[in-house]
């Protein structure tokens, strides 16, 4: 199968204000290509993404069949020696056994009832923050509302104390930037000091729970142990950081996306809406919105995968060593795969949607997400049902990349 050439220009500000046309035109006329700049096969097409994340010849991670130099690597830039470090330590960039050992600490700590527990808490934070912005005339959904959620509910979930939890978000805003093709000499610089000032925060906290232990994650993620085997330190530090990185990223932009989507969507506002009127934060059809918000405008839009071995990949030749590129946000709206794809349809009920990952991969906080997402939402229509846009046809401006691609500001009224 000859494979076509083209670059996609995925840090083009237009690009990333609407991706949805090209994506299209990419899914039927060039459903898998090669970009000679960023040197990485592209996949654009629902079937094939899918099929790479479950298929064990790919990885999140080369480095545990091959050395740098054996794949050819300059050795690790000192400039993001510490993110390297993490990077390769946290089990999302770790493959089996590593992995397999890791997601099971992990597991034992992060468990179902532990996030349901957190109901009640995440309630109170929207319910207080809401108090407060119904006070205004206006406010700035994303710095005010989107934001402040999900970095307050992983503080209380990992026990950060309330004197330093603002440190975490610039901390995770400069971490994540290095998840994008092409960052520059300044991110590298400053995302591998917030590894080191978010790592040292977390080594002097891990250890007063040792001698001090809490109802808190750190807390079970010190002591969890399976079958005498335990996490390093550095192992729960990388959990930790990962754990805010991909936890707040994905919940900030999906509510944010989400948000902006019913807004532009009258009808389906409407349906949600009146049901945001019923008793539970897990109304049928509240399940199905979220899911269908997180389909129709994809908070972390790509992911990469090494390829392990020399192989045929449905009529594509893919070397070891190789990356690929899994376009989510074009997966997410393949029509072969979604009736009615390019629209938002809240009470859609099949839709296995890519957002949260597939195999063995899938994201570990997808449950936190739900529910921050599902309260979160519910509750702001339940208490500011004529919520709008303050400018319905001024542009939206994003901030950073395709790879974490969010809003930066979206102001409303209530």
């Amino acid at each position: 199968m000859s494979v076509p050439e083209f670059h996609l220009n995925i840090n083009d500000p237009d690009f990333v204000r609407d991706p949805y046309p090209t994506l299209q035109r990419l899914r039927d006329e060039m459903p898998v290509f090669f970009d000679p700049v960023w040197g990485k096969h592209f996949f654009a097409r629902y079937d094939d993404i899918s099929s790479i994340l479950r298929d064990r010849r790919f990885g999140r991670s080369i480095l545990h069949i091959l050395s740098r130099d054996e794949l050819g690597w300059p050795p690790v830039d000192p400039r993001q020696k510490e993110f390297e470090a993490f990077n390769s330590t946290h089990l999302l960039d770790r493959e089996p056994p590593d992995h397999t050992r890791l997601r099971a600490l992990v597991s034992k700590a992060f468990t179902p009832r532990r996030v349901e527990a957190l109901t009640e808490r995440i309630q109170a934070i929207v319910d207080r923050t809401i108090d407060g912005l119904k006070q205004k005339d206006s406010f700035d959904y994303v710095e005010e509302f989107s934001e402040p959620l999900p970095v307050t509910v992983i503080a209380e979930l990992l026990g950060v104390p309330g004197e330093h939890r603002h440190k975490l978000r610039p901390w995770s805003s400069a971490i994540v930037k290095l998840y994008e093709l092409g960052y520059t000499e300044q991110q590298q610089i400053e995302a591998n000091q917030a590894t080191i000032e978010f790592s040292a925060f977390l080594k002097e906290l891990a250890e007063d729970r040792r001698i001090n232990p809490g109802d808190d994650l750190i807390t079970a993620l010190v002591q969890v142990e399976e079958e005498g085997d335990r996490l390093t330190e550095d192992e729960l530090i990388a959990t930790c950081i990962l754990l805010l990185n991909a936890g707040h990223e994905a919940t900030v932009n999906g509510s944010t996306a989400g948000i902006l989507a019913l807004m532009r969507h009258p009808e389906q506002f409407d349906l949600l809406r009146e049901e945001a009127q019923k008793e539970g934060h897990t109304t049928p059809l509240f399940k199905t919105a979220i899911e269908e918000m997180l389909r129709y405008d994809t908070p972390l839009p790509m992911f990469e995968r090494y390829v392990l071995q020399d192989m045929d990949f449905n009529g594509v030749q893919l070397k070891q060593g190789q990356e690929v590129c899994l376009l989510y946000a074009s997966g997410n709206r393949d029509p072969r795969k979604f009736d009615r794809a390019d629209e938002l349809v809240l009470t859609r009920e099949q839709n296995p949607h890519l957002t949260f990952g597939l195999g063995i991969h899938y994201c570990l906080g997808a449950p936190l997400a739900r529910l921050e997402l599902q309260v979160s939402i519910k509750t702001l229509l339940r208490r500011m049902p004529d919520l709008q846009l303050v400018q319905p046809g001024a542009p939206t401006e994003y901030v950073g990349g395709f790879v974490i691609r969010g809003i930066k500001n979206l102001e409303v009224r209530g």
